[in-house]
């Protein structure tokens, strides 16, 4: 038997493989082995040189860290959306849509003063809606409206950038950013609450609205649920409180002025709003036709031969009438005003609001005004003198700053504008017991270096030139009578201009300016500019109800209170009831000033002072009487502890608002 050498295969055996370093399976295997290898270095380097960075260096992401969080982001977002469309349903219309009543109340919180909120709407199909008009609304609300899908993210991004940057012109108010559809689901479907919650809802809700219906049926039903001021809820009855016709039978001009009002329906009407308001109301209509310019709705040509549309005047108001319906406009500006109900959830209705308005002082109020006015007024004899005569009044009690008693007119249901809340009738030397507080205020002098004090002594003699003012003024006295050298109190009872206008520019008009302010006169009120020397002797404007705020500071020694008129906010059925404001004191000025003018006032109302017809009260009163020029207008403001009034008397032109003299009026050559 022989051995074969082991390099020699024997015969018939398979022979054994030995891997060749060029075969091409093993030059893949050892290629990926190493490509691991290399990755692997490389993240051990990474790791190596990232624990050699300091501590605070670590805990900056990488650029890996940070794409691949935002791609997480990004997905959970995608999935969150998704999943919020799909769970929130488009819910049935919302009890706001079914009409109730907002029931008013006074002070006591049982006697029913007025009852309104019957929604006033008469629906009309997108046919009967001009397509001049459904332009003007997407202008004036949505310019977006025939592109976006519901909402509109870019223009909420705008306009909330515009808002924070302060650009938002006048006229066009600040930029809201939603969409018609979500202005229309909000009406409809949700509330009017401003939280994060209803603001989701209504965008995904938005979303599916406009998947199920089209552009017309959204804009119709969003003119159909909107609010137009005037108690007029949708496009038709608001084409009747403004012009007496129908929605089909609109001007180009005059649904350019709807569709303004849906911005602020009490602000724009500008029947009814200040002059500053009409200003702003004619600067958004021509920003609504502008807009339909550049969005291709509107010709050039015939924009330039628009002129504004003068609305009717407001009718009546069922429900209203005598001074209820005064009442209840300053109630609704209140809450509207200060955040708590915005105007379309207040005139949905259901509300039980508890009023600060003392019925007993209320009653007593109109019937001073008949007892000692109206029945010694005779237009019938007296046709120059004793028509279209107004009063405007107020009463505020000074311990807690409650309106408790308003005359705004003879019948809001014949005359429905608010007299004791407008501010364009002068005030005349009402103003000198804030001109006095200034000067008691801080450490004055006269231009002789004397320190004004009640007792300080001034040159009383009518005609004389004010030394020092910004603009040149001699006023005279009443019946140009000369005084000679008299004290501030005795000025004060005798209403002596001369003295108060001097004294006024010795204090500082920019101080007598910010006093008032502080005693509760508005800023915003016309004629308080320190640039002219007249201001002294009341060419501000002041309501009813702002002069009465001031007179209550000083009856409450120096603390100012801005006058309210809610005690109680309430809604049947249990839904959340707003939080109303707090009232909180200020000291406008010194406890020793106030007092000192009380003590002047005081001497007003006394046998030898303009005011001594208050001594009727037979108990101590402090006020003080005052009259304009060609007798425009006369008040007569003062105060005792627990009660501040206020009350005007002026003429005007029903027509233009011209301001008429009240010589003669009720038979008496001057007020």
């Amino acid at each position: 038997m022989s051995l074969e050498s082991p390099d020699h295969p024997v015969a018939g055996s398979t022979p054994s493989h030995t891997p060749s370093p060029h075969d091409p399976l093993e030059r893949e295997d050892r290629a990926e082995g190493s490509r691991r290898d290399r990755r692997r270095a490389r993240r051990t380097a990474r790791r190596a040189r990232r624990r050699a960075l300091p501590h605070w260096r670590r805990l900056v992401p990488t650029w890996r860290m940070t794409v691949g969080g935002l791609l997480s982001l990004l997905l959970l977002g995608i999935a969150a959306f998704v999943t919020l469309y799909l769970l929130v349903p488009v819910p049935d219309p919302n009890a706001r849509a079914v009409a109730r009543s907002t029931v008013y109340y006074y002070a006591d919180g049982t006697t029913e003063l007025a009852r309104t909120g019957e929604v006033n709407r008469d629906p009309v199909a997108i046919g009967q809606i001009p397509p001049a008009l459904r332009h003007a609304v997407v202008s004036a609300e949505d310019r977006s409206f025939y592109r976006n899908k519901g909402v509109d993210l870019k223009g909420m991004l705008r306009a909330a950038w515009r808002n924070l940057q302060g650009v938002a012109a006048s006229g066009k108010g600040f930029q809201g950013g939603s969409t018609i559809t979500q202005q229309y689901v909000k009406n409809l479907y949700l509330t009017q609450d401003q939280t994060i919650t209803r603001k989701v809802k209504e965008l995904f809700i938005s979303l599916k609205v406009d998947q199920q219906q089209g552009k017309d049926d959204i804009l119709a039903g969003y003119l159909n649920t909107s609010y137009f001021g005037r108690n007029a809820y949708g496009i038709q009855t608001a084409a009747h409180a403004y012009y007496g016709v129908d929605a089909a039978k609109l001007t180009l001009a005059q649904g350019a002025y709807l569709a303004t009002l849906l911005q602020a329906p009490s602000a724009y009407d500008v029947r009814t709003g200040t002059p500053a308001n009409r200003g702003k109301a004619v600067a958004r209509w021509n920003y609504v036709l502008d807009g339909m310019v550049s969005m291709g709705f509107l010709r050039p040509a015939e924009r330039a031969s628009l002129t504004f549309p003068e609305p009717l005047d407001p009718q009546p108001t069922k429900g209203l009438s005598g001074q209820a319906g005064y009442l209840v406009g300053i109630v609704d500006d209140y809450l509207a005003g200060t955040g708590v109900l915005d105007t379309a959830s207040l005139k949905a209705g259901g509300w039980k609001i508890t009023t600060t308005f003392d019925k007993a002082k209320q009653d007593a109020f109109v019937a001073a005004v008949r007892s000692r006015l109206t029945s010694e007024l005779d237009p019938r004899a007296r046709p120059d003198s004793d028509t279209h005569v107004r009063v405007a009044g107020a009463s505020i009690d000074p311990a807690t700053g409650r309106i408790v008693a308003v005359y705004g007119g003879p019948d809001y249901a014949s005359q429905p504008f608010n007299d004791a809340t407008r501010q364009d009738n002068q005030v005349g030397s009402t103003f000198k017991p804030i001109d006095l507080a200034a000067g008691l205020e801080g450490d004055h002098t006269t231009q002789y270096g004397r320190r004004i004090t009640t007792e300080t002594l001034y040159d009383g003699d009518s005609g004389l030139s004010v030394t020092g003012g910004p603009t040149t003024y001699s006023p005279s006295n009443e019946d140009d009578v000369d005084y000679g050298d008299v004290t501030l109190r005795y000025a004060m009872m005798k209403s002596v201009n001369s003295v108060y206008a001097q004294e006024g520019v010795d204090v500082g008009l920019a101080e007598v300016r910010q006093t008032a302010v502080k005693l509760g006169i508005p800023d915003t009120v016309p004629g308080m500019d320190p640039a002219n020397s007249s201001m002294t002797l009341g060419t501000a404007t002041p309501s009813a109800i702002d002069l009465a705020a001031a007179y209550a500071t000083f009856a409450n020694h120096g603390q100012a209170i801005t006058p309210w008129p809610v005690l109680r906010l309430e809604r049947p059925g249990g839904s959340e009831v707003p939080r109303l404001p707090g009232h909180p004191t200020r000291t406008a000025v010194a406890r020793g000033t106030a007092d000192a003018v009380t003590d002047v006032l005081e001497d007003v109302v006394s046998p030898s002072g303009t005011g001594a017809l208050a001594l009727d009260l037979n108990r101590p009163a402090a006020g003080k009487t005052g009259t304009t020029d060609s007798n425009r207008s006369a008040w007569f403001a003062g105060y005792t502890p627990e009660l501040a009034t206020a009350v005007g008397l002026f003429r005007e032109d029903p027509k233009t608002h011209a301001k008429l003299p009240l010589s003669g009026t009720a038979g008496l050559a001057r007020i």
